[in-house]
């Protein structure tokens, strides 16, 4: 049975989050970051309300409560991930042709003491809440390139609710971007290993989840 306390202090901690939001920004990701806070708040409080709470939707299969559990506000993130896991990270920045993207990290790191590529999308209010502008995915698949040219693997992490569909990434040329990575990546003569560890929204992620194995959490 799912914990009353527990899901009301989601809740609240949700709630916090889009206070701090509605105080620090206007911005147009800000906005459509608060309008998905605030489906979670409602879908929580329907679930306490009926008494079923989300891991009882789960034991039940319940599609819905499979996608709150995915977008948890306190799930790990990429860079959590790449310190638990990874050692001797060493971030790269820049797709060399307009920005960096802080929405999609990547650089050289070992991995049970293997020298390898890490890519990843990272969630958060500084970082776009992890959706990826043009420039994300031209860096992506330039790091890509690199590990590649040093015969390195290449894991990514990906947990990402969609590519950044405003009007800038649009004119930077976000579906180009996308659709330029699902076609060079597979030419990687390295192997490359994905983890879908939270959302995979659509090209967003897509556009970096091309890989020789592909793994994805339950839940």
């Amino acid at each position: 049975m799912a914990n009353p306390d527990g899901q009301q202090a989601i809740v609240q901690e949700i709630e916090k989050q889009i206070a701090e939001l509605e105080r620090a920004s206007d911005s147009e990701a800000a906005r459509e970051e608060i309008e998905r806070l605030r489906h979670q708040v409602t879908a929580l409080r329907r679930q306490m309300s009926g008494g079923g709470g989300v891991d009882g939707r789960l034991a039940a299969n319940d599609p819905w409560a499979r996608v709150l559990v995915a977008r948890h506000p306190r799930r790990p993130h990429t860079l959590d991930y790449i310190q638990s896991l990874f050692t001797d990270f060493t971030e790269l920045h820049g797709d060399r042709r307009f920005a960096d993207d802080p929405a999609l990290v990547g650089g050289f790191a070992r991995f049970d003491g293997r020298a390898a590529m890490v890519i990843g999308h990272q969630k958060g209010r500084e970082r776009n809440f992890g959706m990826t502008n043009p420039e994300g995915y031209r860096k992506a698949l330039r790091l890509m390139q690199l590990a590649a040219k040093f015969r390195l693997p290449i894991i990514t992490l990906v947990d990402t609710p969609g590519a950044y569909p405003g009007t800038g990434a649009e004119e930077r040329g976000q579906a180009e971007a996308i659709a330029y990575n699902l076609r060079e990546i597979p030419k990687l003569a390295v192997p490359i290993i994905v983890a879908i560890h939270g959302e995979g929204g659509s090209g967003g992620a897509l556009a970096v989840a091309v890989g020789d194995r592909v793994l994805m959490l339950e839940n």
